[in-house]
């Protein structure tokens, strides 16, 4: 089984198997990863699920899209690699992946 790390702000690390296809926001919240919250439920609309991809594994996840960029638009933590992880169909060659989480979500 493929696995992502998901790291806190303050360093904590948390390992989540994934299955193809769900979203990473699935992942952290089936997985009750802290720090993710998904308030509604995955439509792009609230920013509580936002991750910040490595910069190693940005261009395999691929940038954020208009949807995204309209919620992380308002974040004030944003990074240049934020995303949204309800947006992030995960995917088996992201086995390994490493996102952080920021210290407040929106």
């Amino acid at each position: 089984m493929s696995v992502v790390t998901f790291v806190s702000y303050d360093g904590a690390k948390f390992e989540a198997p994934f299955t193809e296809g769900q979203s990473l926001m699935q992942v952290a919240t089936e997985s009750a990863i802290p720090g993710i919250d998904g308030d509604c439920g995955g439509e792009a609309a609230c920013g509580t699920c936002h991750v910040i991809v490595d910069p190693q594994w940005s261009e395999t996840v691929g940038r954020s899209g208009p949807a995204e960029e309209e919620m992380l638009s308002m974040n004030p933590e944003r990074q240049l690699t934020s995303r949204l992880s309800c947006q992030m169909a995960v995917c088996n060659e992201w086995d390994g992946l490493i996102v952080e989480l920021p210290e407040f979500q929106m």
